[in-house]
């Protein structure tokens, strides 16, 4: 079964965008550099031939990336308030530390103001998930260890 992407509307619809460019002006894009380099004769040892031939991989990995995440989209908006939800960007504490650490909770596709990501299914993730400010969590890391983090800001 494949893996759903909540997104909010204002990412899935930048996302929709970039796959109509590349499916389109891309594309095209990308034909006329091959054809280009075709026209400066031998291929096995035409550099720009292969330049624009693994820009093409490049941007069909892309586009099928973007098709199979947008199939599989499931649209979320951030609850708002005081609540960690999918959207929200939050501030943490790790217990011993006195810096504030801002993060969005969502997918990376979401990532905006230079935010570092977390995914609502990580661990931490999880333990964020419905908390609100003042509230402290729990979770164990993928080392093993054991880490606790105080809400100071949900926005």
């Amino acid at each position: 079964m494949p893996k759903t992407h909540h997104l909010s509307q204002a990412a899935y619809d930048r996302l929709k965008a970039e796959l109509d460019d590349l499916t389109t002006r891309g594309r095209v894009e990308i034909a006329r550099k091959i054809e280009a380099a075709r026209e400066l004769g031998d291929l096995s040892e035409n550099g720009d031939y292969q330049a624009a031939k693994e820009e093409q991989g490049k941007m069909e990995g892309r586009i099928a990336h973007l098709r199979q995440m947008l199939e599989n989209a499931e649209i979320v908006e951030s609850e708002g308030g005081d609540v960690v939800s999918h959207g929200s960007v939050v501030g943490i504490r790790y217990e011993g530390d006195d810096e504030v650490e801002r993060y969005l909770v969502g997918s990376i596709e979401e990532r905006h103001d230079d935010l570092d990501v977390i995914s609502p299914s990580s661990p931490l993730g999880q333990a964020l998930l419905g908390a609100s400010v003042g509230d402290v969590v729990s979770f164990t890391a993928p080392t093993g260890a054991e880490l606790t983090v105080e809400v100071v800001e949900v926005s």
